[in-house]
């Protein structure tokens, strides 16, 4: 089908930004989600139409998305990243923050948009390549796009009726103001704009599943295929050097 328009969440920053920026050259118009105001505001070119909400505010989110269009290609792209540094002592409000930010807010967006998503549309969630293996401290975002997995998964099944595609991205390590926060080593890391043009090339093949630089989710996907002590010892011996 020819896409005339698409939607982003976390479009004003990081993947979700260069996303918008190569789709604006690409289709006739694009619905840019974000809580920034300002970023928004930058993004000044004809065909792009601003959205403004924060995916935890569901009135906001609401009332924002009441008055669009309907869209041929939602890119579920907006989330956060926190560690939980003390197992131990568990920070529950962490947890809480990024899976209402990631997954919950998610389930409310899909609520009013999926009924705008044309049939024979698209829709893309952006997760992420730590769901293919557990990692340290990382509970809180591991869990919550694990979630996002399995609800792209479920749903390509009960969309299909509708002749609606389910994509599933897996990035590895890109170069966002999430990653630059990170003080431990990212293998393989990509730009945010080469990570768009993948996702944009698989999106455009309608493919069900896209991860990379395979570099890496190749690696993770061998480890995974290995005794799950394996992965621990290794991680754990990591942990102590």
């Amino acid at each position: 089908m020819s896409i005339s328009t698409v939607m982003i969440t976390g479009a004003t920053s990081g993947i979700g930004q260069s996303l918008t920026k190569a789709f604006l050259a690409q289709y006739d118009k694009v619905i840019a989600c974000g809580r920034n105001r300002d970023a928004l505001d930058k993004i000044e070119q004809q065909d792009c139409i601003p959205c403004l909400f924060d995916v935890n505010n569901r009135q906001q989110m609401q009332q924002a998305t009441s008055e669009l269009p309907d869209i041929d290609m939602l890119i579920l792209n907006a989330g956060d990243c926190q560690y939980i540094d003390d197992a131990i002592n568990f920070n529950a409000e962490i947890f809480d923050d990024i899976i209402n930010t990631n997954l919950i807010s998610t389930g409310y967006l899909l609520q009013c948009m999926l009924p705008k998503l044309k049939q024979g549309g698209q829709l893309v969630f952006i997760s992420s390549s730590s769901t293919i293996l557990p990692f340290p401290r990382n509970q809180a975002y591991g869990a919550s796009k694990a979630g996002l997995d399995y609800l792209a998964n479920s749903l390509r099944i009960d969309l299909a009726s509708q002749s609606i595609d389910v994509t599933l991205v897996h990035p590895g390590f890109i170069e966002t103001p999430l990653t630059e926060k990170n003080n431990f080593p990212m293998p393989f890391i990509i730009s945010s704009e080469e990570a768009a043009n993948r996702i944009i090339e698989g999106i455009n093949k309608r493919k069900k599943y896209l991860h990379f630089p395979k570099r890496l989710t190749l690696i993770l996907k061998l480890f995974h295929l290995l005794p799950k002590s394996w992965w621990q010892a290794i991680t754990v011996r990591s942990l102590k050097a």
